[in-house]
């Protein structure tokens, strides 16, 4: 059998075929990376909204009369203060501090959490869970019965709001709710990973042309691929994990020290090897990057201060919005603090500026 052949497809994989996709093997599926070009996605969904497939992410329950106990130990952030229908993002850590993954929590009810999953970590999480997790609850994995779709960019909820009856003006950022999108059953979130606001959709795979057709019938809406999201994502500050960040960082180093809430929770996995990091202090520090001069930024390029290597990047590319080239990776202690670097592009110095993400900010 073929790589090709071997690949998973999503519900969805034959619609996007008959758009016209270019597709690309990534976390093991088959999908989307652009419709027309990755720039005009981009810029898209700055301006409208962009519909995005994003069902090859891990979509796991957790259920039971312990389940928020049960995921609070897991996690680094205060999971037992979450409410129903809020989200949390959040990072699981192995014993020694090193980020499993980085996810979003949806509490559907006391007892009742569904957690959103990188796409390629899908493996790594369930072993994580099926180790540390204890108590009075179940594991319920959804991925394969369920489809995502994210809706992002400023029409999104005008759009939205032509296929449901749901109060979309009360529902705030990091919010969600259950009820119906084009006659289907569908929890919608005010989440998403493009910086703009935007709706992430989880409903049965059995209707996943439905809720699709609908929403993409709509003028103001583009389907867009993988390639744009990378792109939104990284103007946004938004972390890919892999690439930013693995089981080889923590998230103190990550700038991801906020999700870690030493004094609102008692035990959870990594505690202790945070603690010592903390004390110990970093050895290096994730920050972003605005290229100065001709290049565009790509992960692994070398950083440099005064013709030292100090680090390296893990995520670059050129910024339709910002029309320039920016990227985020870590820098040596010591030379966190400098305002300007050189990125070594195909052996040259190419001069960048060092800034706190994210590089872009939506229009509140």
């Amino acid at each position: 059998m073929t790589k090709t052949a071997s690949l998973k497809e999503v519900p969805l994989h034959q619609r996007h075929i008959e758009l016209g996709a270019r597709m690309t093997p990534f976390a093991g599926y088959s999908m989307p990376v652009q419709y027309s070009s990755i720039k005009d996605e981009h810029l898209a969904v700055r301006s409208l909204a962009g519909l995005f497939d994003v069902s090859h992410m891990g979509r796991v329950e957790i259920k039971g009369p312990q389940a928020v106990e049960a995921v609070d130990r897991l996690m680094t952030n205060d999971v037992k203060s979450l409410r129903d229908g809020k989200a949390l993002y959040t990072v699981m850590c192995n014993p020694e501090g090193g980020i499993v993954d980085d996810l979003v929590i949806y509490r559907l009810s006391h007892k009742r959490l569904l957690l959103c999953i990188n796409a390629a970590n899908r493996e790594a999480v369930a072993s994580h869970i099926d180790r540390y997790m204890v108590g009075d609850a179940e594991v319920d994995d959804r991925s394969e019965s369920t489809v995502q779709l994210a809706l992002q960019g400023p029409k999104s909820k005008e759009v939205l709001g032509q296929y449901t009856e749901l109060d979309l003006d009360s529902l705030k950022f990091f919010r969600c709710v259950e009820g119906e999108v084009a006659g289907v059953a569908t929890l919608v979130a005010r989440t998403g990973y493009t910086g703009e606001a935007g709706f992430e959709l989880y409903f049965p795979a059995a209707q996943a042309k439905v809720v699709w057709d609908a929403l993409l019938d709509s003028p103001d809406v583009i389907a867009c691929g993988l390639g744009c999201r990378d792109t939104l994502r990284l103007e946004a500050g938004l972390l890919l994990h892999g690439q930013d960040i693995d089981a080889s960082t923590d998230p103190l180093e990550a700038g991801l020290g906020w999700l870690v809430k030493f004094d609102a929770k008692g035990d959870f996995v990594g505690r202790k090897a945070l603690e010592k990091i903390q004390s110990g202090g970093l050895n290096r520090r994730l920050r972003g990057f605005v290229l100065e001069g001709r290049g565009v930024m790509r992960p692994g390029y070398t950083i440099e201060s005064e013709g030292e290597a100090v680090g390296a990047l893990t995520s670059g590319s050129y910024a339709p919005t910002l029309e320039a080239s920016i990227g985020l990776g870590y820098i040596d202690s010591g030379f966190d603090d400098r305002s300007r670097v050189d990125v070594v592009i195909r052996g040259r110095r190419v001069e960048a500026r060092v800034v706190d993400p994210p590089f872009y900010e939506r229009s509140k």
